[in-house]
C-alpha cells in the first residue's frame, strides 16, 4: 500500500474520530442538543438527532471505547469498501439505528453512541469478506451473532454498564446488526486490500 492509498484508506475513520472528539470537547450541553431524543424528533421535527446521536456519548470513557472499536474494526474490514461506500453504510447504518429505535423502542427517551453502528460495519465487513471468498470470516460472523443474541436475551453484556459509564442500549447493536448484514449483500466489496 503506497503512502496516498494509506492516506485515503484512513481518511474516513479519522473524520469519525475527529467528530466525536469534538462533540466530546463540547460537553453534557453539545449532546443534549445532539443526541437522538424521541421528544424532539417526534413533535420538533429536529431530524438530524437520527445521525448526530450516534456521534455523541455519554462521556470519555464511553468515547475512548466507540474510538478504539473503530479502530479495530478499520483495521479488521476497513479494506472491504472504499471510502463512499463506507460513508454511505455508515449514513444508512444511522438512519436504520434510530429508526429501529423510535417505531420498537417507544420508551426510550434518548439515546448516545456509535456502538450500534460499529456493530453494524462489523457486520457489513464481515459479510463482504465472504463474499470476497474469506470464508474464516464466518467464524466473525458468528460470534457477532452469538454476542447479539445474549444481548438480547441477557442484556449488556457483563461490565460494559460500568465501563461505558451507563446504560448500554443493546437494541441499537442488534439493529445495527440488522443493517449491516443488508448492507454488506448490497454494496460490492473490494476483492483484495488496495
Amino acid at each position: 500500500m503506497t503512502l496516498s492509498q494509506l492516506r485515503t484508506y484512513s481518511l474516513l475513520p479519522l473524520v469519525l474520530i475527529l467528530c466525536v472528539t469534538l462533540f466530546a470537547l463540547g460537553g453534557s450541553g453539545l449532546t443534549a442538543i445532539l443526541r437522538f431524543e424521541r421528544v424532539a424528533l417526534l413533535h420538533d421535527g429536529q431530524v438530524w438527532r437520527l445521525f448526530t446521536g450516534h456521534l455523541v456519548h455519554l462521556g470519555w470513557s464511553h468515547t475512548g471505547l466507540n474510538v478504539t472499536g473503530l479502530a479495530l474494526i478499520w483495521i479488521l474490514v476497513g479494506h472491504r469498501f472504499d471510502n463512499r461506500q463506507w460513508s454511505a453504510i455508515i449514513i444508512a447504518l444511522m438512519l436504520g439505528i434510530s429508526l429501529g429505535l423510535l417505531i420498537f423502542n417507544s420508551t426510550l427517551t434518548w439515546y448516545v453512541g456509535l456502538s450500534g453502528v460499529l456493530h453494524g460495519m462489523l457486520v457489513a465487513g464481515a459479510v463482504a469478506d465472504i463474499r470476497s471468498g474469506d470464508k474464516t470470516a464466518y467464524v466473525l460472523l458468528i460470534l457477532i451473532a452469538v454476542k447479539l443474541a445474549w444481548e438480547q436475551m441477557a442484556g449488556a453484556l457483563p461490565g460494559s454498564e460500568a465501563a461505558a459509564g451507563g446504560p448500554v442500549i443493546v437494541d441499537a447493536h442488534f439493529y445495527g446488526g440488522l443493517c449491516g448484514l443488508a448492507l454488506g449483500g448490497l454494496f460490492k466489496p473490494k476483492t483484495a486490500r488496495q
